[in-house]
C-alpha cells in the first residue's frame, strides 16, 4: 500500500511536470484522446452499473464503480493523463472502517473539488481511486461487517437466557428426583443456615423474655396494690391528723401542698362512691345480660379503650391538680385568690373525670360478671376475642424502648382492674348466688388470670422479637419500677408507672359496702352503728397490715434488685 502511494505521488508530480513542458496542440490532441477513453468507460460502467454483486455478498449502488474497475484504469492511464489531487485530498487519505463510510468520505472530497472547477469526469475518477485505496486498507475488516446474519436458534437463545434449560433437557425426572434427595437439606430453597444470634433470638423469645416481662409486671401491680392500699389507709390517717391539728390549734392558716392534695383526693373519692351509690346494679346487669355474645366482645372492648383513655387522661389531671396544691401553698398572699381558683377549677375537672372513669369500670365489671355467670361459653369467647385482638393490635407494630415500657406499665395497671372486677364477682356470688359457687367462681377467676397471664407473654415476647429488643431491656424497666417505688425520681419522666387508684377504689367500696349491710345483725340503730363501726375499724387494720406488707417487700425488693444492678453494671464496666 505504501508503494503504490509513492507511485501515485510520482505519477501526480510527473504529470504535473509534463503538462506545464507541453504546448498546446499536444494539449489538445491528449484531450481528445481522453474525451474517447471516458466516453468507453461511461459506456462500460453503465452496463456494469445495472446489478453488481460484491464478492462480500452485497449490491453495490449505480453511483459506486467496481473495484476491478478502478485498479483497471489506476494501472493503465498514462502519466500524463492522471489526475492532479489537491492537498486537502491527499491529507483525507485515512483508513475506514467500512466500504460505505469511504464512499461517504469520497463524496465529500469529490463535492469540494466540484466547488473548485473540476470536470465532472475528473471528480468520479478520484472517487474511485479513493474508495480503491481505501478498500485495500480494509478490506477484510468490511468483509466481516458485511457478513449476512445468521438465522435465529430458539433453542440456543433459550439456553444463553436460562442456565438450567439444557439442565432440563438433560436430565430425566428420576435422575432430578435422586439429585433431590442427595443435594442436602430438603428446604435448604426456603430457609437458610441461623447463626449464634439467631439462636440465642429464638431461645430469649421461648424462655429468657417470658420470665422478665412477666417479672416486671407483676412488680408494677404490687405498685399499684400498694398505691390503692396507701389510698384506703394513708390517706384517711393524715386527714383526721390534718383535722385535728387545725381544731386544736384553733387556726386557719393555709395548708401545705400535701394536706391539699390529700383533701382533693378524698373529695374526688367521695363524689365517686356517693355517685355509684346511686347506680342501680342489677338494671345495667340485666340490660347487659340480654346483648348476645358478639355485643358483649363489642361493649367489653369500648369498655375496654374508655378505661385506657380514661386513665392516661386522669393521671396528666391528677397531676396538674397537685402542682396547683403546690403553687397555692407556696404562693404569696396577692396572689392567693387567683390561685385559689386555679386549684378550684382543677378539682373540679379531677372530680369529673374520676366520676367518669368509675361508671366506665363498673360497666366493664359488670359485664365480665354477665360472661361469667352466663352458661353459654360467653366467658371463653369473651376472653378469646378480646385477648387475641390485644394480640394482633400490638405485636405486629413497630414500638421504640419508651413504648414498650408504657406498654409493659398498661399491663400492669389492667391487671389490677381485673383483680378489683373479680372481687366485684365474688361480692355479687355472696349477695346473690344459691348453692355451691365458690368452686365455680375460682375456677373462672382462675380461667381469666391464665388466659391474661398468657396473652401478655405471647404479646410482649413477639413485640420484642420483632423489634429486636433483648431481655436486658425489661430488666432496665424493673430498675426503673424499683427506682419508683423508693421515690427516686427518674431522669425521663416517661418512665413512670402512672396510676390513679380512686376509680377503682370507688368500684370497689360500692360494692362491698352492701356485702357488710346484708351480714350486720339486727337489732335498734345503736347497735347496728357499734357494728359497723367494730366491722370498719377490722378492715381498717387488715388492710394496714396488708399495706406494711407491701410496702415493706416493695422497698426490700426494691433496695435489693438496685445494688444488684449497681454490682453488675460495675462488673462489666
Amino acid at each position: 500500500m505504501s508503494d503504490f502511494r509513492s507511485k501515485l505521488s510520482f505519477d501526480v508530480l510527473a504529470g504535473l511536470h509534463d503538462d506545464a513542458g507541453a504546448s498546446s496542440p499536444a494539449r489538445r490532441k491528449r484531450r481528445h484522446s481522453k474525451k474517447k477513453k471516458k466516453q468507453k468507460e461511461e459506456e462500460e460502467e453503465e452496463e456494469v452499473d445495472l446489478n453488481v454483486t460484491s464478492n462480500n455478498g452485497f449490491l453495490i449502488n449505480s453511483n459506486c464503480r467496481t473495484v476491478e474497475s478502478v485498479v483497471y484504469e489506476e494501472a493503465f492511464l498514462p502519466p500524463e493523463e492522471k489526475r492532479v489531487y489537491p492537498a486537502t485530498e491527499l491529507r483525507q487519505r485515512s483508513s475506514f472502517s467500512t466500504f460505505g463510510e469511504a464512499v461517504s468520505r469520497t463524496e465529500e472530497n469529490v463535492k469540494e473539488v466540484d466547488d473548485g472547477g473540476g470536470s465532472r469526469g475528473e471528480s468520479e475518477l478520484m472517487m474511485k481511486q479513493t474508495a480503491e485505496m481505501n478498500l485495500n486498507a480494509n478490506g477484510h475488516h468490511a468483509g466481516r461487517m458485511l457478513e449476512k446474519d445468521n438465522s435465529l436458534d430458539w433453542k440456543q437463545l433459550l439456553a444463553d437466557k436460562d442456565p438450567n434449560y439444557n439442565y432440563l433437557l438433560e436430565r430425566s425426572p428420576v435422575k432430578y428426583f435422586i439429585e433431590e434427595m442427595h443435594g442436602g437439606n430438603s428446604l435448604r430453597t426456603t430457609t437458610i443456615l441461623a447463626n449464634e444470634k439467631d439462636r440465642e433470638r429464638v431461645y430469649d423469645t421461648i424462655f429468657r423474655m417470658p420470665w422478665r416481662c412477666e417479672l416486671v409486671i407483676d412488680v408494677g401491680f404490687f405498685v399499684c396494690l400498694d398505691s390503692f392500699l396507701s389510698l384506703l389507709t394513708i390517706m384517711p390517717i393524715r386527714l383526721l391528723t390534718t383535722c385535728w391539728r387545725l381544731l386544736k390549734t384553733r387556726q386557719l392558716k393555709m395548708l401545705s401542698a400535701a394536706e391539699l392534695s390529700d383533701f382533693g383526693c378524698f373529695l374526688m373519692l367521695i363524689s365517686g362512691i356517693i355517685l355509684l351509690q346511686q347506680t342501680d346494679i342489677s338494671l345495667i346487669y340485666h340490660m347487659i345480660r340480654g346483648q348476645g355474645t358478639i355485643k358483649l366482645y363489642v361493649v367489653y372492648n369500648v369498655l375496654e379503650i374508655f378505661d385506657k383513655l380514661c386513665q392516661n387522661f386522669g393521671g396528666d389531671v391528677l397531676q396538674t391538680l397537685f402542682n396547683t396544691a403546690d403553687g397555692l401553698a407556696n404562693c404569696s398572699p396577692e396572689h392567693t385568690r387567683c390561685m385559689l381558683w386555679r386549684f378550684i377549677s382543677d378539682e373540679v375537672l379531677a372530680v369529673a373525670s374520676s366520676i367518669i372513669h368509675s361508671f366506665i369500670l363498673l360497666a366493664q365489671a359488670i359485664t365480665l360478671s354477665t360472661c361469667i355467670v352466663a352458661h353459654n361459653n360467653a366467658l371463653f369467647a369473651l376472653l378469646v376475642s378480646n385477648n387475641f385482638s390485644e394480640i394482633k393490635s400490638n405485636v405486629f407494630k413497630r414500638f421504640s424502648k419508651d413504648n414498650i415500657q408504657s406498654l409493659v406499665y398498661f399491663d400492669s395497671v389492667e391487671r389490677f382492674h381485673i383483680a378489683s372486677f373479680l372481687i366485684f364477682v365474688l361480692a355479687q356470688n355472696i349477695l346473690e348466688a344459691e348453692g355451691p359457687w365458690f368452686e365455680n367462681f375460682l375456677y373462672n377467676a382462675l380461667v381469666v388470670y391464665l388466659c391474661e397471664l398468657m396473652i401478655d407473654i405471647i404479646k410482649h415476647s413477639f413485640v420484642a422479637k420483632f423489634n429486636e429488643i433483648k431481655p436486658i431491656v425489661y430488666s432496665e424497666f424493673l430498675e426503673d419500677l424499683c427506682k419508683q417505688t423508693l421515690n427516686i425520681q427518674p431522669e425521663n419522666p416517661k418512665k413512670a408507672l402512672t396510676f390513679v387508684p380512686l376509680a377503682p377504689a370507688s368500684v370497689v367500696i360500692r360494692v362491698l359496702s352492701p356485702v357488710y349491710a346484708a351480714h350486720l345483725p339486727g337489732g335498734p340503730t345503736l347497735w347496728r352503728l357499734l357494728w359497723i363501726l367494730i366491722l370498719s375499724i377490722m378492715s381498717f387494720v387488715m388492710l394496714t397490715t396488708l399495706k406494711v406488707m407491701v410496702g415493706m417487700g416493695l422497698r426490700k425488693h426494691a433496695t435489693w434488685y438496685i445494688k444488684r444492678c449497681q454490682r453488675r453494671k460495675l462488673h462489666s464496666d
